[in-house]
């Protein structure tokens, strides 16, 4: 049984945020339904390769794991009409369009609930549902740089630097979503009542300034890049190594510091003073050590230091990696509407020891379960052609 049996999502969400968090839901044990559009172009959907044998991308057979998808335009009464008789089982709701679009579609918050009192709508936007900003569009790139995080990231030399993960989107919108559903499945369960929720990717990154923002707004200095404990100002950071790879060194405490120290051949900086006085030329001579041998030999040289010393992984090393493996991070997936395929995709980072997040099957195309829905709710061939066109 997993911990989210019984409760059904009815999912209009697209590209990353919204899918992901669903995806996570139904990986919980939830029943959720996707609905979209036969003739809009979803990139992430669309995003390649496609899997060998079978008639799903990767994305779309990761993102649509353990879920049921259909086909709606929802500018059709009849689609409206369908939407509103299965919000009377799916009672949790995600959509993550601009705010006001649903409300013009005729199945906002208000129409569904007017439905179903308990609805649980949660809707998933780049700057909220009011605001100045409320209406305009934006990438996770965008909700960086306009929470203060780019500001003070990469290097003084080159600038802002990117991350290839959309931080704004999955570890703000998409988690921020499954929490806040959680939750207000909790109070619901308390006191009958559903619930608006209200997840801005740009509100979700701001505590993600944590130590630096916090300081700030107590009178401490702005953040700038490389002038901090973890932005690259001291010897938290990336470091060359001889074959052009790198490592990465986390030794903030002392007990690690001094190991770090070991492993540099300088066990006189082990106390740490020295970072008092002199942490550039530190940071200098490490730089400088590191360039002596290869990143497989430094970690060889680091693991039985236990300082918080990693090498900077390809994501093919991880998938090999054995603590990942023994941690079902890389799961092997049943692909439907194939001859039988599997695909490796990347497992769910919740670890509940009674029950735990289950891999029932690998997306389905989308729309292949228009007619099975649809005609189970009563709605003739006929209906259905004519609630799927464009």
């Amino acid at each position: 049984m997993g911990a989210l049996d019984g409760y059904k999502v009815l999912d209009f969400s697209t590209l990353l945020p919204g899918p992901y968090a669903t995806m996570t839901l139904a990986d919980m044990g939830a029943e959720v339904l996707k609905v979209s559009s036969k003739d809009k172009y979803d990139l992430v959907v669309n995003w390649p390769p496609v899997i060998k044998d079978a008639e799903v991308t990767g994305a779309q057979g990761w993102l649509g794991r353990n879920k049921k998808t259909i086909f709606l335009n929802m500018k059709k009464e009849k689609s409206v009409e369908a939407v509103k008789k299965l919000v009377q089982e799916y009672d949790i709701v995600v959509e993550q369009f601009r705010p006001g679009v649903m409300d013009k579609l005729g199945i906002g918050y208000e129409a569904l609930k007017a439905v179903n009192p308990r609805v649980i709508y949660c809707a998933i936007t780049g700057y909220g549902q009011n605001g100045a900003f409320a209406m305009k569009a934006g990438h996770d790139i965008n909700y960086l740089s306009r929470a203060g995080i780019s500001y003070a990231a990469g290097r003084k030399q080159g600038g802002p630097s990117l991350y290839n993960f959309q931080i704004a989107d999955v570890a703000g919108g998409s988690m921020n979503a499954v929490a806040s559903i959680c939750a207000a499945i909790i109070y619901r369960e308390k006191t009958g009542k559903g619930q608006f929720i209200d997840v801005s990717m740009q509100d979700s990154v701001i505590p993600f300034n944590s130590m630096d923002g916090a300081s700030f707004f107590a009178g401490g200095p702005m953040p700038e890049r490389e002038n901090g404990q973890l932005n690259g100002g001291e010897i938290y950071d990336f470091y060359e190594t001889k074959d052009g790879k790198f490592m990465s060194v986390g030794s903030l405490e002392p007990k690690f510091f001094a190991g770090l120290c070991k492993a540099m051949g300088h066990e006189e900086w082990a106390d740490g003073k020295i970072l008092k006085t002199d942490c550039a030329m530190v940071k200098a001579e490490f730089k400088k050590v590191f360039l002596t041998k290869t990143r497989d030999e430094w970690t060889e040289i680091c693991a039985p230091l236990d300082s918080c010393i990693e090498p900077v992984m390809s994501l093919e090393e991880c998938s090999h990696d054995e603590h990942l493996l023994s941690r079902g991070m890389f799961p092997e997936v049943e692909v439907p509407v194939s001859n039988g395929a599997k695909v490796t995709q990347l497992g769910c980072p919740f670890k509940l020891s009674e029950c735990p997040a289950e891999y029932k099957h690998a997306g389905f195309p989308e729309g292949y379960h228009t007619n099975e829905v649809l005609s189970a709710l009563g709605y003739s061939e006929a209906d259905i052609t004519e609630m799927v066109d464009k």
